[in-house]
């Protein structure tokens, strides 16, 4: 594997690449979709139900029955359960803190504001089900939501062959008293979510990662309902010194690498010799025996870098162009780093905060901005599950004393209507 220059514009191109621009095709294919689960409903989803995931689906098996806790905890092995369950505590702990405090106050002239916070109504969350089953994608997008008290919390997610639902799936379901559960997925779910259909009621939100078709699905549902973002492929860069460990800077990049083969992995360092180290251990066998060799192959042929820096300032500019999904600090120093960052989506400190950790068990959201989005966009967190509303009450006071100022603004931009309200209330009207 090459190192490269951080000066390197032409090289550290596809680093930087970012936005959302899938094929023609997909978009295409994915309008055709939403269009016709729009038109037909039920008989649509179970349609592409039986095209794509299980040919025996019936209407009557799309909605699931999420079991209770105690009968779903029969069905998952006992590690697995132990550490659904750790997840969803240090979850709920991380986003409970993250509720707005209260805003409510009258200025001097007794004039009351408020900033009222509310949560949303209904909320539909995507959880993948292509290679593996994902119930910590259930902990991600359900935990915050009931949180930030959503009423009507729905998961949808594409059904196994025999049309069930993965036993952890259902699991993380009860666990997290998911209130209705489907066994559809793609972006005819997406579709269902955003229009409803005689079996699914809409929602006013979608939330959670998915494959290409569910992403730009999401894209084009978008002001039908609200989304939390674009998830791309995943993404990792690692910033490491001379201290830093080889392994365990290779480590990450793999790590990242076996999710998807359009991944981007990248490590940057001022240490040459640090560098080539884990070039080698990419090029080895640490770096195509990983268990899912044949995708990490793909990422580490095409769509990985290894980045020589000459100084801090280097190093951070690289940072803060390629906007990583998930950003890892190997250095001595790395809260002197932490104030300088503006785009990442997650940053994990130090050798014994793998990213993984933020995956399941650290209690922070691994639903995270991806293609550069962390330069306008969060990570999924309890305010996405909240909508503001602000509030004024005058005082007679304070409208006598504004009214010929309000007035003449509204003139001013040609609203004479708007005008007199003011006036009406100053005693000129």
């Amino acid at each position: 594997m090459k190192i490269v220059a951080a000066t390197n514009g032409a090289a550290l191109r596809g680093l930087y690449a970012a936005g959302w621009d899938p094929p023609r095709a997909v978009v295409d294919d994915v309008r055709t979709i939403l269009e016709d689960v729009r038109a037909r409903g039920d008989a649509a989803l179970l349609d592409y139900t039986r095209r794509w995931d299980c040919t025996g689906a019936t209407l009557a098996g799309l909605r699931v029955a999420v079991p209770s806790r105690k009968n779903a905890r029969r069905l998952v092995p006992e590690q697995i359960a132990t550490g659904l369950e750790l997840a969803r505590e240090r979850i709920a702990d991380f986003h409970v803190r993250q509720l707005p405090a209260p805003i409510d106050y009258h200025a001097h002239d007794l004039t009351h504001y408020a900033f009222l916070a509310r949560p949303l109504a209904a909320i539909g969350a995507y959880v993948p089900g292509g290679s593996a089953p994902l119930p910590s994608t259930v902990l991600m997008t359900v935990v915050p939501a009931k949180v930030a008290g959503v009423e009507r919390v729905v998961v949808v997610t594409p059904p196994q062959r025999d049309g069930g639902v993965n036993p952890a799936v259902l699991y993380a379901c009860a666990l997290t008293e998911v209130d209705e559960l489907y066994a559809v997925g793609g972006a005819q779910a997406i579709a269902a979510l955003a229009f409803g259909t005689a079996s699914i009621t809409q929602v006013d939100k979608i939330v959670g990662p998915g494959n290409v078709y569910v992403t730009e699905a999401k894209r084009q549902v978008y002001g039908r309902c609200g989304i939390d973002g674009l998830a791309g492929p995943s993404e990792v860069l690692v910033v490491a010194d001379s201290r830093a460990k080889p392994e365990l800077v290779a480590g990450e990049m793999v790590a990242q690498a076996e999710h998807d083969p359009l991944a981007r992995v990248a490590a940057v360092s001022r240490d040459r010799a640090l560098l080539e180290r884990v070039a080698a251990l990419l090029d080895g066998e640490f770096g195509r025996a990983s268990g899912r060799d044949a995708i990490v192959a793909q990422v580490l042929d095409a769509r990985a870098w290894l980045v020589h820096a000459a100084d801090d300032e280097q190093m951070l500019d690289v940072i803060e162009r390629f906007a990583p999904e998930h950003l890892s600090l190997m250095v001595d120093d790395p809260y002197d780093w932490v104030p300088k960052i503006r785009h990442a989506g997650a940053i994990f400190v130090g050798d014994q905060t793998p990213v993984a950790a933020g995956d399941y068990l650290a209690g922070t959201n691994h639903t995270l901005p991806t293609s550069g989005a962390s330069r306008f966009s969060s990570g999924l967190r309890t305010a996405d599950y909240l909508r503001t509303m602000t509030l004024v009450e005058n005082t007679r006071a304070r409208m006598a004393a504004d009214a010929e100022l309000l007035a003449a603004l509204a003139d001013f931009e040609g609203l004479p209507a708007h005008a007199r309200t003011a006036r009406m209330r100053g005693g000129s009207g």
